[in-house]
Formats: C-alpha cells, structure tokens, sequence
C-alpha cells in the first residue's frame, strides 16, 4: 500500500495544469540517480528526437523507442524490462524517479544536458588496466563472492566489467580521478556504481546497486586470475537419469521435455526470466545463432523464473520479452513471485544440484541425456571471454547435431 501511495504521489509531483506538452529536446545528457551514502550514479544518454533515445555505456548503445508525454512530464520505458523513468521536463532538464513497480523500488532521477559522465579533478595516478582478482563482501560469509575484474584504461578514461561465477556486470565506464576509480552503468533493470581506491595495484572500493544494495570489496591485479569453470558448478544429481519439467507456455499449453514433438532432437534448456540483463545477452545470441544456422533438429526451450506479482503479469512481460528480442522458440512460465527465488527454482527442477545463476544453459542429446550444463552467461562486455564462449558453444552444438 505505502508503495502505490508513493507512486501517485510522485504522478501528483510531476504533473501540473499546463494544457501544452512539453517535450525533451535533442542533445546528449547526463542522467545521474541517488543512491546509498549520497552517491550519484551517473549515466548518459542521447535525444535523437522526442520519440528516440540512446542510452551509452561505453560501446554499448541501448535504444529507447517507448516514450510518453502528459503535460510537463515524460515516461521513459525501458526495453525489455519493465523499469521506467517518470519525470518532469522543465527547461532542459528533468527531475522524477526510476521506478521498478514488481519490487516496489523508487530512485530519485534527475538529467541535464552534459556530455561527461564522471568530471575529474585531479591527474591520474594509477592506471588500472590489466585482470584484477576481486572478492565481494569479504567479512560475510553468506555474501562472500569471487570476481574477475577486466579493464582497459586510456589517460583517465576506464571501460571493463566484473565477471562472476554467474555472469558479468555489464558495461562499465568512468574515470580514475587522482588515485580514486568511478565506474557506472544503467541498462534499464540494472543501476550499477563503483567506486574505489587504488594504491600499490590493490583496489578497495563499494559497490552500489540502486538505491537499495551496497557491499565492499577488494581486488589485487594478477593478470593470471581465472575464474572456477563455468561447467563444473551445476551438474544432475545422482539418482536422475533424465532431466525432464512441465510448464506452461504463453497459451497455457502445458509443454514437457518428453513431448513427442522434441523426440530425437538436440535440446538447449535455458533457465532464465525477462529481468536478467544476462539473460538478455544470452537470448539475442541464441536467436542470432538459430537464424544464422536453422536445423530442425535443434530445438532450444528457455524456462522462465518471473519477478511478476500475478500470472497474468509473468504472462505479459513474458510475451513482450518475445516480441522485442524476436524469440521464436518458447518460453515457459517456470515460476513467478516477488523475487527469483533460487531455492524455489531448484525445486521446480529438482534433478539439478542447485540454481546458482540466471542465466543456465543445459545441453542435452538426442537421447536426452545431459552432456553439459553451463552456469551463467559471458555477455558482450567481457569481451574476449564473450567470443572464446561463441566458439565452444557454435563447436560443441555441431558435435552434439552430427552425433
């Protein structure tokens, strides 16, 4: 109740009694949003016309095609995912929140024209390029976990990301100002902030999810650092000779692994939900990869773990994730609820030892038997790794076909 309290009060904020729309002019700006320890993240993002924006993070470019006007106010959604900005325009600039309703956040938004992400006041001292071997929320046991920090520093300037037994942290870019690094992105379900200091090639820094998660951590530059492989995480427990699930599809229909329609074919199971900006990385591959190279005996399946208060909201973010991303292969309604709980989700697929990481890939033969279960998604930002995966996937799916 307090959430939908806020929420229209925040529609009584930004609207007013002008009769005329105002709309956003064309020109870059600097978005930066509030978070914990009076922190700004900062993101910037392009007005191509008052119908079309881009949001940059370093070579990312995210393409904004949904926007709205009342009055004074714009409504940016995100696509894909069902965050959106709702802010009021007055003279150039806005003000409003970034607003993501199934979990009742709200971070306080504001943008300006401005081309600069982060502004520096002092000279570099340090220069950050190279692997560092990373460790989140150290003095917490049930926090704790590993990374491998991948950047690339030219003068001030930093792009790079974090990568995870789980996937990566997307696109990250900023600065290093005097000994101090400043890295952020926004993609639209992620708010992500770094900050950190580095001395004598150790980092110690926080990391900052929105408005509503913070957590330390440490890193030290060893340019030999590999992650655990992201085969040997998830694996079918002992007992299970098959791997098998029934769940509905968009329709209703209830769809089974064991449905003749996928007998005698090579099976790619994807556990995944329309949230997950992995998630996303991995289905635009998939749906490049089956377009590039149709074969009727490949079928992949991706399984659903909703953040969606209702069915019928899963149902709907479900079939927009679809239209948006070209999915052709279905999409079924694995669970929905408040979070993606994890240990939920084991229990939907009780053969699997556990669902550490949204995304999961599962390979399966034509008889069915599970020949590799990949944990987690190495998306474009991780460069090198991103195109090493390509090649083992493209390698490994032609072998299990030609069986």
């Amino acid at each position: 109740m307090r959430f939908f309290l806020l929420i229209i009060s925040i529609l009584i904020f930004i609207s007013c009694d002008k009769k005329t729309e105002n709309k956003i002019d064309k020109g870059t700006y600097r978005a930066i949003l509030k978070v914990q320890d009076n922190q700004e993240l900062p993101f910037i993002f392009e007005v191509k016309n008052d119908s079309l924006i881009t949001i940059i993070n370093a070579d990312e470019k995210i393409i904004v095609d949904e926007i709205s006007y009342k009055n004074d106010s714009i409504t940016i959604q995100t696509p894909v995912f069902e965050g959106y900005i709702i802010a009021k325009i007055a003279n150039n600039t806005l003000k409003g929140s970034f607003i993501k309703p199934s979990l009742d956040r709200i971070v306080p938004f504001e943008a300006q024209k401005d081309s600069v992400r982060f502004s520096s006041i002092k000279k570099e001292t340090v220069n950050i390029s190279g692997n560092w071997e990373t460790v989140f929320s150290d003095d917490n046991l049930d926090e704790k976990y590993i990374a491998k920090g991948i950047f690339n520093q030219t003068k001030n300037k930093v792009t790079g990301t974090f990568r995870t037994t789980t996937g990566d942290y997307r696109y990250l870019e900023g600065i290093v100002d005097g000994d101090s690094l400043k890295l952020s992105t926004f993609d639209g379900a992620h708010a992500f902030l770094f900050t950190a200091k580095v001395t004598d090639s150790i980092m110690n820094g926080f990391f900052y999810s929105g408005n509503h998660w913070k957590e330390p951590f440490t890193a030290k530059l060893n340019n030999d650092y590999e992650l655990p492989k992201e085969e040997d995480l998830t694996y079918i427990k002992e007992g299970y000779e098959y791997f098998d699930f029934s769940f509905p599809d968009t329709r209703g229909r209830i769809v089974s692994l064991s449905d003749t329609e996928f007998k005698d074919k090579t099976i790619i199971i994807q556990i995944m939900g329309t949230w997950c900006p992995n998630c996303l990385d991995e289905s635009k591959y998939l749906v490049k990869y089956l377009k590039e190279n149709p074969n009727e005996n490949l079928q992949v399946i991706a399984l659903a773990f909703e953040v969606a208060k209702t069915r019928e909201i899963a149902y709907k973010r479900i079939k927009r994730f679809k239209e948006r991303v070209g999915v052709e292969y279905p999409v079924l309604l694995a669970q929905y609820g408040k979070v993606a709980d994890k240990t939920l989700a084991q229990r939907k697929l009780p053969m699997l030892n556990h669902i550490i990481s949204y995304p999961t890939t599962i390979f399966m033969d034509k008889n069915r038997k599970v020949r590799k279960i990949h944990t987690g998604f190495n998306g474009p930002a991780t460069d090198e790794k991103y195109h090493e995966f390509k090649k083992e996937f493209e390698e490994f799916v032609q072998e299990l076909l030609s069986e």
